[in-house]
């Protein structure tokens, strides 16, 4: 209209509305630009995504190796800690005197001076003392170290 005033902008002009599109789009559009057709756009989707997945396995499987050694570790120490609590338990019992002397007697056959060793023989252990080679102590297989040495070489 002639005679009508426009209101006038005060130096602000405008500026043309961007869609802005989304990842797939742009990539889409990248790939459309470079003139790969849709087939190949999925071989190097498909080729991007498997060497994620390999870049990422390997770290996975050592994470979850590393996993299995330090519960196997724990496992292990936790037997090992109870091996010293019983450890431990048996010290103290040992600490006592009366407890050594009664050990030393039961396993070791020890004597205290002027007492009378007896050994009463079954007649199991005799059928035994039959079948060894009459070492010197008279029990089979001869001194107790032949003994041992026989059990470890068999």
């Amino acid at each position: 209209m002639p005679g009508e005033s426009r209101p006038r902008r005060t130096g602000r002009t405008r500026r043309p509305v961007r869609v802005r599109r989304g990842g797939a789009a742009r990539v889409a559009g990248a790939m459309r630009s470079i003139g790969l057709s849709t087939t190949r756009r999925a071989a190097v989707v498909a080729i991007v995504l498997c060497t994620l997945a390999f870049t990422l396995a390997v770290p996975l499987r050592t994470y979850l190796a590393q996993q299995a050694e330090v519960s196997q570790e724990e496992e292990r120490q936790r037997r090992l800690e109870a091996e010293i609590e019983r450890l431990e338990e048996r010290k103290a019992e040992l600490e006592d005197p009366v407890q050594v002397e009664a050990e030393a007697r039961a396993r070791l056959r020890y004597v205290m001076p002027g007492e009378t060793p007896y050994i009463v023989q079954l007649p199991e252990d005799s059928a035994d003392v039959g079948d060894g080679d009459g070492g010197e102590d008279g029990a089979s297989g001869g001194a107790w170290y032949e003994r041992v040495w026989a059990g470890v070489t068999e």
